[in-house]
């Protein structure tokens, strides 16, 4: 009896020992959890990529789960970031690193040292998690809940960028449609806002339109690059941003998190409405948004 349960214990050893040599699917796993959205820290990992000469963002399956590298001398890591909500405040990151070139020295030795793999991939991921815990002391969103987006006739100047460079458009077009609006003595009916009328989650890609609302009258001048549009009264959900206008996606990713969790059915075609003009300074959590996300009609 007791030959056969060395031999099992053996045999579960060995199993184990393979498994973890050539089989498992990282060198090396970082877990560590954050009050930030899978969306929040997906477009954090892809800033930091961006900001560093010798990483890249590579490869996304969904917003929460996506591979990024990071190159150094004659070694590439790659970060395999599995973001998992845990409750209504906190998420899961789990980061699987791998370093193929170096896959199996990296394993024999990291249980026996502090290996520069394993210093490396600690270095990489806190960087990361303190560039993260920075970012969401900078805004606040709260989902509202249901609401209605109101009605509303439009001048407006259509734009195709990426989420973070939505304010570039913004920015570029604000005092031409200010002067448009004043020239022809038209009557504004609102606040200044943005229309996404198709969101690529993938490649943070958008195309929208940057509005004025104003009162339709039966005679309007005519511009190139100009259009005029009605918003229709649709459902929808509502969330309050505040914090700068570069990140206000940061409530798209608080109303499809909302939106999946209370299992609401919506329409990835963001609507914000600007409260604050930014010209004028001040503290940018005093910056209001209001966000708009359409429900899905049911037929």
């Amino acid at each position: 009896m007791a030959k056969k349960i060395a031999l099992t214990a053996t045999a579960l050893l060995v199993a184990g020992l393979l498994w973890y040599l050539f089989i498992m699917p990282q060198d090396y796993l970082v877990r560590f959890h954050t009050k930030a959205l899978p969306g929040t820290v997906n477009q954090i990992v892809k800033f930091w990529a961006g900001q560093k000469g010798n990483a890249s963002f590579v490869q996304q399956k969904s917003l929460g789960d996506f591979t990024s590298t990071l190159t150094q001398a004659d070694t590439t890591l790659t970060f395999r970031w599995e973001i998992s909500r845990e409750n209504d405040s906190t998420s899961l990151v789990k980061v699987k690193i791998s370093d193929h070139a170096h896959s199996l020295k990296n394993r024999i030795g990291l249980p026996f040292s502090d290996t520069d793999f394993e210093k490396r991939s600690k270095s990489t991921v806190k960087e990361v998690y303190t560039l993260l815990q920075e970012h969401l002391s900078e805004f606040k969103t709260k989902v509202v809940g249901e609401a209605v987006i109101p009605e509303k006739y439009c001048l407006c100047v259509p734009l195709e960028n990426t989420q973070l460079k939505k304010v570039t458009g913004m920015m570029q077009y604000y005092s031409k449609l200010s002067n448009f609006v004043a020239k022809n003595g038209m009557e504004p009916n609102g606040r200044p806002m943005v229309e996404v009328e198709n969101w690529n989650t993938e490649n943070d890609s958008i195309v929208y339109n940057f509005c004025f609302p104003i009162i339709k009258t039966d005679s309007l001048p005519q511009e190139k690059g100009i259009i005029y549009k009605q918003i229709k009264e649709r459902k929808a959900l509502k969330a309050i941003y505040n914090g700068n206008y570069l990140t206000s996606d940061r409530a798209w990713y608080a109303l499809l998190d909302y939106a999946e969790r209370n299992d609401i059915p919506l329409v990835k075609t963001p609507l914000e409405v600007f409260h604050s003009n930014p010209n004028m300074g001040g503290n940018e959590l005093d910056w209001k948004t209001e966000i708009f996300m359409p429900i899905k009609e049911q037929k």
